[in-house]
């Protein structure tokens, strides 16, 4: 059981008594308790004050309070009221009773509401409504939020901008003070700075750049572009406000140039492809800025320089010349320094493989026999081996004048009795030929061309073809001369290559749309009338690491044809039968294949580089002929040398005198000692390049 120290007991009897007896103000109170149950505290509390209390079931807890020296009544009522919110309950007072229960009830309770003077020192739970006058007072709740513990109430009202706090009244007094150090009145009416020369939003872009940190260190100015009317709001203190006037004074101030005017040298872009879009621009930005119409520009100066803004290209030195006011000014300078870059360049490399053979072979024998003084045969087997027959090599054997190349072809062995006054006349050929074509065509086509640039590379002959014939007799001319007459369409046989590159936004690979042609002419097939053309297209689409290789398409084909003309049932006799037939057989094998590699070429060095190879295997080329033609024992043109291609200069390629780089670009490949120029450093956007 929880008890009073007896000592205790007796010091506050005697107190409580000479207070009821006497009712004297000046009486002091030295309480002790250690482990005694709260609610003998409050009997001991209501005692010494003459307070009711009202003690909620809920309210169960062991206390302890230790003290040395004495306190009035009134400061052991305050001391009563710690006690309860050490351990979690409040005292509420309605009337002539005081409400003691858990502290969870603070929010709907009634409470001391709206004090005149709220003490620094009681834990009395008060309600507070604070006007705030300077701030936003929703702004404040986050602030004061943590300050609250869970059973009290922080409230905003924003229509009022009113505060409304329930707590302890030593806790809602510390809030005040801190709310009132917040709502202090200061220098809150922007101060507008208009500009001349430079724009708004550039100043207020330097001016919040160099400031940025200011924010950190305790300033609280702040800087605002007005486009519209081209100036600058500022707000904050004042010492601050001046250090920033004194800045945009200085910043604006005419350009050296002279007025709205500059001429901006372009190092990459085309001058009279740019002009054009700029204006559309420059319109465009006007057209935002304010409503069409005379009225409103006149009324309005910035509008009507605005609408007057004009730019013109200089094709001579691939300049731009601007007039316009400053927003406009940047903002166009802007668009020119996001377009006019280096772009990066693609080295498209091809490889067409073209792996051709072509067989024939035809064998055969012809024979006939005629009685003596007759056109009538009396017996032949007639067929054509290699185009000729036994037909055509008696016609050549009777007129020789007609003799033909293709009636030749081949190998013919003959036999016979020709021309014989009696009997019978026979002849008997045997005709064998063999014919082998190799094709090996291997083309390397390559183009460098820009991101996004169509290139085309052509090595090719424009070869004649007969598309019409026709002979008409002149009768105006004696003896009816002949006067013939072709038409002729000539067509491109070679290579043709045909590249778009796009560049993927990550630089690691290139989407190429691309068309390749191989052609060449082929050999003439018995029959033909004129020359005959192969060729090899493809057109499509890829996308290509860097790097990376990829094949195209491709064709391999194997054809085999086998043929045998025979007389029935004698030519397939053993032996005997071959001189009753002919045979040919031919094999076509065609093996095609197209290869493609892209290279990014990112900056000079890679270029560089990519070209010193070339060059470097031109040279090589060249040194391997020149090789071959000194062992002439007797040179054909003594004294004369061939045409040589220079060496390279020190330190790399036509990109110009650079030191040499023994180290080769990211991604390309390395070969020792293959010298590799810098980078050229870009020139000032505003100097003219210099040759």
């Amino acid at each position: 059981m929880n008890r009073l120290r007896p000592f205790a007991l007796c010091a506050l009897a005697l107190v409580l008594s000479g207070s009821l007896a006497t009712a004297q103000p000046a009486q002091r109170i030295t309480p002790n308790f250690k482990d005694a149950d709260i609610t003998q505290v409050a009997e001991a509390v209501a005692a010494a004050t003459g307070k009711n209390f009202i003690i909620d079931p809920r309210v169960r807890a062991q206390v302890t309070m230790l003290s040395s020296t004495a306190m009035t009544p009134e400061a052991f009522y305050e001391a009563f009221l710690s006690i309860l919110q050490v351990y979690g309950f409040i005292a509420l007072p309605q009337g002539n009773v005081v409400k003691i229960m858990p502290d969870t009830s603070a929010k709907t309770s009634p409470s001391i509401d709206l004090p005149d003077h709220v003490s620094a020192t009681s834990d009395e739970i008060v309600t507070q409504v604070l006007d705030v006058k300077n701030v936003s007072a929703a702004q404040l709740v986050p602030i004061l939020r943590p300050m609250v513990p869970q059973y009290g109430s922080l409230v905003a009202y924003a229509a009022g901008n009113i505060l409304v706090i329930t707590d302890h009244a030593s806790n809602v007094n510390r809030m005040i003070r801190i709310i009132r150090r917040i709502d202090q009145v200061g220098n809150q009416d922007p101060e507008i700075v208009p500009l001349q020369n430079a724009s708004a939003a550039e100043i207020v872009r330097v001016v919040n750049s160099l400031y940025q940190g200011a924010a950190a260190e305790g300033s609280i100015v702040k800087v605002v572009a007005d486009e519209r009317s081209n100036t600058v709001l500022i707000s904050g203190q004042e010492a601050q406000r001046l250090r920033i006037r004194a800045l945009i004074a200085h910043l604006d101030t005419p350009l050296g140039g002279g007025g709205d005017t500059r001429v901006r040298y372009l190092h990459y872009a085309n001058a009279e492809k740019l002009a054009p879009k700029l204006k559309e621009q420059i319109t465009g930005i006007a057209q935002a800025a304010g409503p069409g119409g005379a009225s409103p520009a006149a009324a309005n100066p910035q509008l009507a320089a605005e609408k007057n803004a004009m730019v013109w290209a200089d094709p001579q030195n691939n300049a731009l010349v601007i007039t316009a006011p400053p927003k406009i000014m940047h903002a166009v300078m802007d668009i020119i320094d996001k377009l006019d870059i280096r772009r990066p360049q693609v080295l498209v490399e091809a490889i067409i493989a073209d792996i051709d053979f072509d067989k024939d072979a035809e064998l055969g024998v012809n024979w006939a026999a005629f009685i003596n003084g007759s056109n009538v045969p009396a017996g032949a087997f007639v067929s054509p081996v290699g185009g000729t027959s036994i037909v055509d090599l008696a016609g050549v054997v009777a007129s020789p004048a007609s003799v033909s190349t293709t009636l030749l072809q081949g190998t013919t062995l003959g036999i016979g009795r020709v021309g014989g006054s009696n009997g019978t006349n026979f002849a008997a050929v045997l005709r064998a030929i063999r014919a082998d074509t190799d094709d090996n065509v291997i083309a390397t086509p390559s183009a460098v061309t820009m991101d996004n640039q169509e290139a085309e590379l052509k090595v090719a002959q424009e070869v004649p073809f007969i598309t019409g014939q026709y002979t008409a007799n002149n009768t105006a001319v004696v003896g009816g001369a002949v006067n013939p007459f072709q038409t002729i369409q000539r067509e491109e046989v070679g290579t043709i290559l045909k590249i778009t590159p796009t560049i993927s936004p990550e630089g690691t690979a290139v989407l190429l749309k691309i068309s390749i042609e191989s052609s060449t002419i082929g050999q003439k097939p018995a029959g033909a009338v004129d020359l005959v053309t192969n060729k090899r297209t493809v057109s499509t689409t890829v996308m290509i690491d860097d790097g990376g290789i990829v094949v195209l398409g491709g064709l391999t084909e194997d054809n085999t044809t086998k043929g045998e003309n025979r007389v029935p049932f004698l030519g397939q006799i053993p032996i005997i039968g071959y001189l009753f037939k002919t045979r040919n057989e031919s094999n076509t094998k065609n093996n095609l294949m197209i290869f493609l590699r892209p290279k990014i070429l990112r900056d000079a060095a890679q270029a560089a580089y990519e070209t010193d190879l070339k060059y470097n295997y031109m040279l090589d080329e060249q040194k391997k002929i020149e090789k071959m033609g000194s062992h002439e024992a007797v040179p054909l043109l003594p004294g004369v040398s061939r045409g040589a291609m220079p060496p390279l200069p020190p330190g790399g390629s036509a990109q110009g005198e650079k030191k040499p780089v023994t180290a080769a670009p990211a991604g390309a490949p390395t070969t020792p000692g293959t010298p590799v120029p810098d980078t050229p450093a870009a020139n000032p956007a505003d100097q003219p390049p210099r040759p």
